[in-house]
Parts: structure tokens; C-alpha cells; sequence
């Protein structure tokens, strides 16, 4: 087949030629197709701004996309911080469901000084030696007795 005998290329269906190791072309031209009150409208400001309407077209695409990069961006930190929120509430709900309350059965509270350190059986903030706190009396003998602080006995009062 000689030049004269191929088809000629069309850009939009074409698959385009693989880049060689040559320098490549850094710009291609773009067909499409508008309304011709935009066409008008896009050669009104081209010429009233003294610029080509390639450049024009080329400068609002470019910025179009810019932006929508932007949008895109901001947009997806939004949902990313939205959803960590959303997993670590779920997670805390899902611990509040799995672990029971550990002074469902408790017969009685008696106000005690902490010899030593030691954490609240119910929210786990650390008590230290010295500080008032309760002592959660179980009501099943052989139970094990646990230490409330006063913050966690004052909640449970006011159920």
C-alpha cells in the first residue's frame, strides 16, 4: 500500500500513535462540537480580550479543570474526615454494646482511701494512692470486688 492508497486518520476514533522515543508533541488539538451561540459568544471575548480563541478556549479548559481538581479534593477530605468520625463513634458504640456494665450486679458501695494505684472498673481512669473512691461490694459471694471513682458512683446514683 503506498501513501496515496491509506485512509486518512481520523482523531477522534483512531487510537493515537504510540510515542516514540523522540520528542514527544506536547499539545494535541481537540475537535468538538457547540452551540454556535457559545462559538459566538467565546469569539466576542477572545477578541474584546485581544487573545486567540485556541488560547481562550485552551486558558478556560485548563482552568475548569483546576478547579474541579480543587473541588474534588476538598470534597474528598471532607468524606475522609466524616468517615473516621463515623468509624471510631461506631467503634466506641460497639464497645459500649460488647462490654457489659461491670456494676450490673454490685449489692452495695463502701467509701474507701486507695492504698495504691489502681483504675476505675467502670471507665478506667487511673485512681491514685490516697484519692476517695468506692468499693463496689459484689452481690454474688466469690465475685470480685472492683473500685469505682467517684465520678462513675456519682453517675450511677443520678440513673
Amino acid at each position: 500500500m503506498t501513501q496515496q492508497d491509506e485512509a486518512p486518520k481520523n482523531p477522534e476514533t483512531d487510537d493515537p500513535e504510540p510515542e516514540s522515543d523522540a520528542e514527544p508533541k506536547k499539545e494535541r488539538v481537540l475537535h468538538t462540537r457547540i452551540p454556535a451561540v457559545l462559538e459566538s459568544e467565546l469569539k466576542t471575548l477572545a477578541k474584546s480580550l485581544r487573545v486567540p480563541l485556541s488560547n481562550l478556549v485552551r486558558t478556560i479548559l485548563e482552568d475548569a479543570v483546576n478547579i474541579a481538581d480543587r473541588a474534588t479534593g476538598q470534597l474528598e477530605d471532607r468524606l475522609e474526615r466524616a468517615a473516621k468520625s463515623v468509624h471510631g463513634e461506631r467503634e466506641r458504640m460497639r464497645d459500649r454494646v460488647k462490654r457489659p456494665d461491670p456494676l450490673a450486679d454490685v449489692l452495695a458501695f463502701q467509701d474507701v482511701t486507695v492504698a495504691r494505684a489502681t483504675r476505675c472498673a467502670k471507665c478506667e481512669t487511673e485512681i491514685a494512692a490516697g484519692e476517695r473512691a468506692s468499693l463496689a461490694v459484689p452481690a454474688h459471694p466469690g465475685d470480685p470486688q472492683r473500685i469505682v471513682c467517684a465520678d462513675c458512683l456519682t453517675k450511677r446514683e443520678g440513673d
